[in-house]
């Protein structure tokens, strides 16, 4: 792979997460003396923590020497707390430079599940993008390539498939991010039998218990969860709120409140919040660890939200 494309940043630099990193607020006890919840891929039985870190917006930046260290103490934080996933798109502008920059430099790319997107049409436009994807990540293998909100599905999935076969890619994905699509991808779900989804649900937005979330679980197909804040909305429902009592037997913040609704439904595999502050990072672990709640659970989290 060539390295041409490297940015700038000496090991000086690099050492500056480590400071970075010793601001976020430390897990739980609980959750460090355990190890981060997995899910088992349908298709092929590897294990899936939980958590990860979505990309878009937060890692769309020039690549200072200080917003690479603080990029790679939310990586470092991920990965030694037992997370994984990783999640970019060609549509978020810099983040894959970005994310393959901070990986490259940390050496800790064995460890990372990266998930990225092919996000345009035509086949020989598909092929140069996903060829660029794992340049720009400094890989030969992306672990996940996703048609991003189905464009151009039926030439980009069948250039995915063909690059299974080569072992460029490990798992074929489809996404999308709104309601409005849930059709579309339940047709697309059903047509291509895809090994990964992504989709929006959350408290605030629920339609996938309808349809594509037990479709899934029948199709065995895994879930990413992308929006588990609802960009931000539900934040804003119980802002000036006070974390309820009897929830605190399983979060420890409205972060990880949200975060537990999601993965404990049984079909999802991993949510996905993107953030570019090391101790939201810290605390969306969080979530990765300690009890679940159970569907009375659940239903009494969502009762509480609706009363808000």
């Amino acid at each position: 792979m060539s390295r041409s494309s490297r940015t700038s940043w000496s090991r000086r630099d690099f050492l500056e997460c480590a400071a970075l990193a010793s601001l976020a607020p430390a897990l739980s006890a609980a959750a460090q003396d355990t190890t981060m919840r997995t899910r088992e891929i349908p298709g092929s039985g590897e294990l899936l923590p939980v958590i990860g870190l979505g990309t878009y917006d937060v890692f769309d930046v020039a690549g200072t020497a200080h917003e690479l260290a603080e990029r790679n103490a939310i990586v470092e934080l991920l990965l030694d707390k037992g997370g994984s996933l990783i999640d970019t798109s060609p549509m978020y502008n810099r983040s894959e430079r970005i994310l393959g920059s901070v990986l490259d430099v940390s050496g800790r790319r064995a460890d990372t599940f990266l998930a990225t997107k092919v996000w345009t049409n035509g086949l020989e436009a598909g092929v140069a993008q996903m060829t660029r994807s794992a340049e720009l990540m400094r890989t030969d293998v992306i672990d996940l390539m996703q048609v991003h909100n189905l464009r151009d599905l039926d030439t980009q999935i069948g250039t995915v498939r063909e690059w299974q076969q080569d072992g460029r890619i490990r798992y074929s994905g489809i996404t999308h991010y709104r309601e409005s699509a849930f059709d579309a991808m339940e047709v697309a779900m059903r047509r291509h039998r895809p090994d990964f989804i992504q989709i929006n649900y959350s408290l605030g937005e629920r339609a996938a218990d309808e349809r594509l979330l037990p479709l899934a679980a029948d199709m065995g197909i895994a879930v990413l969860i992308n929006r588990p804040y609802q960009a931000g909305a539900l934040f804003s429902k119980v802002r000036g709120q006070e974390l309820p009592d009897w929830a605190r037997e399983f979060a420890a913040s409205w972060g990880q409140f949200f975060l537990k609704y999601i993965i404990s439904h049984p079909a999802v595999n991993c949510a996905i919040p993107a953030t570019s502050k090391p101790q939201h990072m810290a605390d969306n672990l969080g979530a990765g660890f300690g009890n679940l709640p159970d569907t009375a659970m659940r239903r009494r989290m969502l009762n509480h939200y609706l009363s808000l």
